[in-house]
């Protein structure tokens, strides 16, 4: 939406999706004042940043250490006294005679004033109550004649919150909402809802800028959104990159608006009489109106639910590897379709030179694993090593000989093979400082078919929440994205197997995965009960053993390593199930 003569203020509004990293209190402080100078060069009148940009999202029981607290504060005043030409919103944690999530509104070197989050998450994956006060009345701040409202990411989620007192109240023309939205697979067209939702309510311009990159198990889309106030979505942020979003906003579309909804002229009476004026702040030093080229038209990019998982495990991976400071990943190979993709995402988050497949064969190992191991790391580019573990297990059989006589072979010796594997990648771990992927999906997590200290032995869970048959889809896509066999077909194709005993398959031990994902995703995503899952169409017997595989595997998780957090309720930090649970 390009500037228009004659058409009133306009306001050149700027967002800056950038990749904070927790704890890194001087390098987030250089990023944020790059993408300020970005902002200036465009001529914008505002540049807003993510929630907790400063400090990083989340920071955990940091937030708990006196001297965090008391770093983060001076790093926002050196920061702020090089904020020039230029007002910025920076999330930071501000104290009081408490801490509080907040935004500094900068401008000509000068914290203008600072808002406070009111509205603290406590769900899912948020523990923000455990760390933070509410904040109080909202304000309105003049910024070169045009009223911003500021608030902070819970805060517009809440269709009677801080946005409304701003707008109706306080008169404010945009709302920018600072934002630690973590992603999942529906949670961008939610935003979308809301956030149009909000524009049109309020009849005020809505921008939400969105942080980017991943944390732990979390991974941030960005994708920052500004709606006009029809609610009509005006620009959209690519999803998974750094990027900086402007928009001219004409405020003559907020004044025709609102000259044709009466009901607001009420609800400005009623906001005056229940809580009097809102507080204004004016920016000193903000003037709008200058000449200035018009921007370039905005694209918005879409892309299929594969690429933006893939986009997302990329990220994810890329970000826990490199700023846990490792530079080289182990992939255990087995000729099988999670390990084939876990490869393909580290050598697209990493670049195939910081990536090594390690393939260990064993006396159940196929011709066709063997085959296919070598087809996809030849596909990748990346190294191999080949260690054979069937020495290795015959020493650890002939070990236990005296204790195991008289038993039949069992999961016992199977699960050794998986902890020898184990076992080496992570001495090759600590020779030379790699760390390991794991290669295990949530449908083998969900149901515990899984090795302690054997297949779970490692340092991060890349698709630790893509259940089996999205597993299958994404590879498949990977195929028809890259144009050619990166995964080979009869990867693909082939039944899985653990290969761990004479013609063993999956769905020997655990329900079919058609059957099985479902009943997981109403289980543990849904908290659906047995008889609410056998309505969908599901044998009794095939759900009831699901169930009882999941509560019976809560150990196992809680000592699996953290991964990419990709559905609304991972097996993770967001499902916390007790260990010792005696209710069914």
């Amino acid at each position: 939406m390009g500037e228009k003569k004659g058409k009133g203020r306009v306001l050149r509004l700027a967002l800056a999706q950038i990749n904070s990293t927790v704890g890194d209190l001087e390098g987030n402080a250089v990023r944020i004042l790059e993408y300020v100078g970005r902002a200036r060069k465009l001529n914008a009148d505002l540049v807003v940043f993510p929630e907790l940009a400063l400090t990083g999202y989340p920071p955990e029981d940091l937030l708990l250490k006196p001297r965090f607290v008391r770093e983060n504060l001076r790093v926002l005043r050196e920061l702020a006294g090089k904020v020039k030409g230029i007002s910025a919103c920076v999330g930071f944690v501000d104290r009081k005679v408490d801490i509080y999530n907040a935004c500094a509104l900068i401008s000509e070197g000068n914290i203008v004033d600072i808002y406070s989050k009111c509205h603290l998450p406590n769900y899912g994956v948020f523990d923000e109550k455990r760390y933070f006060q509410s904040g109080g009345a909202p304000a309105v701040y003049e910024v070169g004649g045009v009223r911003v409202g500021i608030n902070i990411c819970e805060d517009i989620w809440y269709p009677d919150g801080p946005a409304r007192t701003q707008s109706i109240g306080g008169g404010a023309e945009v709302i920018v909402n600072l934002n630690a939205s973590p992603y999942d697979v529906e949670k961008p067209e939610f935003r979308r809802k809301m956030l149009a939702n909000r524009a049109a309510d309020n009849a005020v311009f809505v921008a939400a800028c969105n942080l980017v990159g991943g944390q732990d198990e979390l991974v941030f889309d960005g994708r920052g959104m500004v709606f006009d106030p029809e609610g009509v979505l005006l620009v959209e942020g690519e999803p998974f990159v750094e990027e900086l979003l402007a928009v001219d906003l004409d405020m003559e579309l907020v004044f025709h608006r609102r000259l044709h909804d009466p009901r607001r002229r009420e609800l400005e009476r009623s906001y005056q009489d229940r809580m009097g004026e809102v507080r204004k702040v004016t920016v000193a030093g903000a003037g709008i109106g200058k000449a200035r080229a018009p921007l370039p038209p905005a694209e918005k990019t879409s892309f299929p639910i594969e690429e933006e998982v893939f986009r997302a495990l990329c990220l994810g991976t890329r970000d826990y590897v490199r700023k846990s400071g490792f530079k080289r990943v182990l992939v255990g190979l087995s000729g099988g379709i999670d390990s084939s993709l876990v490869a393909v995402i580290a050598v697209h988050a990493l670049g195939k030179e910081q990536v090594t497949g390690v393939f260990m064969p064993s006396p159940y190992t196929s011709r066709e694993s063997i085959e296919d191991a070598s087809a996809l790391a030849e596909s990748l580019g990346i190294e191999t090593l080949t260690i054979p573990i069937s020495d290795i297990f015959q020493d650890y059989l002939k070990s236990l000989e005296p204790v195991f006589a008289g038993r039949s072979p069992d999961l016992a010796e199977e699960n050794i093979q998986a902890r020898i594997r184990g076992n080496l990648l992570m001495a090759l771990s600590n020779k030379f400082g790699w760390i390991v992927l794991t290669t295990g999906n949530k449908s083998e997590m969900g149901v515990g078919y899984a090795t302690l200290y054997g297949d779970m032995a490692g340092g991060f869970a890349v698709i630790k929440d893509i259940s089996k048959t999205f597993v299958w889809e994404l590879s498949e896509y990977i195929n028809r994205r890259e144009g050619r066999e990166v995964i080979p077909e009869r990867v693909i194709q082939k039944p899985p197997s653990a290969e761990l005993r004479p013609d063993q398959k999956d769905e020997d031990s655990i329900p079919p995965y058609r059957d099985l994902d479902p009943i997981l995703k109403a289980y543990i995503e849904e908290d659906q009960d047995l008889e609410e899952i056998v309505k969908l169409g599901f044998p009794e017997e095939t759900v009831r053993r699901t169930m009882e595989l999941v509560d019976r595997s809560e150990y196992k998780r809680r000592q699996a390593p953290p991964g990419v957090k990709i559905t609304p309720r991972a097996l993770g930090k967001d499902r916390r199930m007790p260990i010792i649970n005696k209710f069914t």
